[in-house]
């Protein structure tokens, strides 16, 4: 083996333990459950047929798909050592979550534009760790451009504050 090859491989940085076995199940479980939940919702909405879909078909699709790998990950995930322990720094992607749940909640309440201006300037500032200025001009940039995609070119009747 060449000398300069060792010298050039990077040092393999320092990962959290393993998460084990009952994580990965728990982990299945609870997307199975969420792919279960999904299931019921859009056959709620109503399936439709392949020829005239209705609204629930492809959230119908997207949850078999959810579904099926979570319970693949159950039989086969345990024996996998690629996954880490839940740490502090998996609690953003509980702040992630919640905030396209407030998202959802407030969109039809005060339209698009400020929840989507908020999610976007906290996913950037606080996530992504994004200096001020760029999180708010990306921000305001993307929600301009959404804006101008969605309502004024594709005249898809979002909520809207005006």
């Amino acid at each position: 083996m060449d000398a300069s090859y060792e010298e050039e491989r990077p040092v393999e940085e320092e990962r959290p333990p393993p998460a084990g076995a009952w994580s990965q199940l728990t982990a299945a479980l609870v997307a199975a459950l969420l792919g279960v939940a999904g299931l019921i919702g859009s056959w709620r909405l109503g399936l439709g047929r392949l020829t005239e879909p209705g609204p629930g078909l492809w959230p119908f699709v997207i949850s078999v798909v959810i579904t099926l790998l979570s319970v693949v990950l159950a039989i086969i995930g345990r024996q996998a050592l690629d996954s880490e322990r839940f740490n502090r720094a998996s609690l953003l992607v509980v702040v992630a979550v919640v905030t396209l749940v407030l998202l959802a909640v407030a969109m039809p309440l005060i339209g698009f534009e400020i929840p989507s201006l908020l999610l976007t300037f906290v996913w950037l500032r606080f996530l992504g760790k994004e200096s001020w200025r760029s999180s708010i001009v990306i921000s305001v940039v993307t929600v301009v451009a959404f804006h101008l995609l969605f309502v004024t070119a594709l005249q898809i009747p979002l909520p809207r504050l005006v």
